[in-house]
């Protein structure tokens, strides 16, 4: 019975129309953000399962049921995936999810019961607001879930980007702030590819299509964008501090993958990563990107195609995560600088 009331009030908010990853059928965001600080969780719902896997190329992770997603290990669907602020502590989100799923009866059979599988992705952002021990725990996740919709997601200062900033190269007190970000591709024979980033990079954000810094590290009187790329090749050393970073997200599409298929998507959406961010995958950030598969679109898997698209949306989700995002104290927004 929950979980028929449930679907239909999220048939109802399917009416609204999705953006970015709720492009996909099945697939339901959810922010929650703390008031207390720029902090908070974001929850990407798959209540059918989905077929998923992830791929890790920060030096710098945090994660939950990332063995899991391995294509050689057994469980092939997840039921929901977890992105949040405050660093491992964060990680508790999760737990709120899998109670939430559990009370509506979601999750893989065991026989005796259902559990819920639910990976999960931290950055940091336990500088940003003065207060590092407000943190998302299992409350956040939990009302995340409830505030789970079909419809348009809101992207910039919200759920897992609340606290989240960019370009700290040259030190957290040059950069900029970043956000949480969503796009998606739709080909005329119906196979969509989104993703939803949430952007906390020691690196500046590139637009790939003009090469241009959107926002990263200010120049030292705070003006103007320095550019990573030229502080790099003048010898400048890249001073961001380990571990206090982390782009995180998910790419999805709607065709039918194995396990070993969504994998390899999750590999090739992180090339759009490195397209956007500059530098990606230091030794400080935990870049990770979830790969899901919801299948409900039937046509020939080219699996070439969808890992290419899945780069492309990645990309385009970091910029519409700091293009939507606005400025906090000492963190000044893209729009504010440009």
């Amino acid at each position: 019975m929950w979980l028929t009331m449930w679907l239909v009030v999220l048939g109802a908010a399917q009416d609204e129309g999705g953006s970015g990853l709720t492009r996909i059928d099945g697939i339901r965001v959810g922010h929650h953000t703390l008031e207390e600080r720029p902090t908070g969780c974001t929850v990407i719902l798959t209540v059918d399962g989905a077929v998923a896997s992830v791929d890790v190329r920060g030096s710098a992770p945090g994660t939950r049921e990332t063995d899991l997603l391995d294509p050689i290990n057994t469980v092939e669907r997840v039921h929901a995936i977890v992105l949040s602020g405050g660093s491992a502590f964060g990680l508790d989100a999760a737990s709120g999810v899998v109670r939430f799923l559990d009370e509506r009866d979601i999750g893989f059979d065991v026989g005796i019961a259902k559990v819920p599988i639910v990976p999960a992705a931290v950055l940091f952002d336990l500088g940003v607001g003065g207060k590092p021990d407000i943190r998302p725990g299992a409350d956040c996740g939990y009302k995340a879930a409830e505030k789970a919709t079909a419809g348009k997601i809101a992207e910039g200062n919200v759920g897992a980007g609340a606290g989240a900033t960019v370009g700290k190269s040259a030190g957290s007190a040059r950069a900029m702030k970043g956000g949480i970000g969503s796009a998606a591709i739709e080909l005329p024979n119906g196979l969509i590819v989104a993703a939803l980033m949430a952007v906390n990079a020691v690196g500046d954000v590139i637009d790939p299509a003009t090469g241009e810094v959107v926002a990263g590290v200010r120049t030292e009187d705070g003006t103007a964008l320095a550019d990573a790329r030229k502080l790099l090749r003048s010898g400048a050393l890249i001073r961001g501090r380990r571990g206090r970073n982390t782009t995180i997200g998910v790419v999805a599409t709607n065709a039918r993958l194995t396990k070993t298929q969504a994998n390899k998507v999750a590999q090739m959406a992180h090339d759009g990563l490195a397209r956007a961010i500059y530098p990606a995958h230091t030794p400080s950030d935990g870049d990770a990107i979830f790969a899901l598969a919801l299948g409900g679109w039937s046509g020939d898997v080219n699996l070439s195609m969808i890992g290419a698209l899945a780069a492309e949306v990645t990309s385009e989700a970091i910029l519409s995560a700091v293009r939507h995002a606005e400025s906090i104290a000492g963190f000044p927004s893209a729009a504010e600088l440009r």
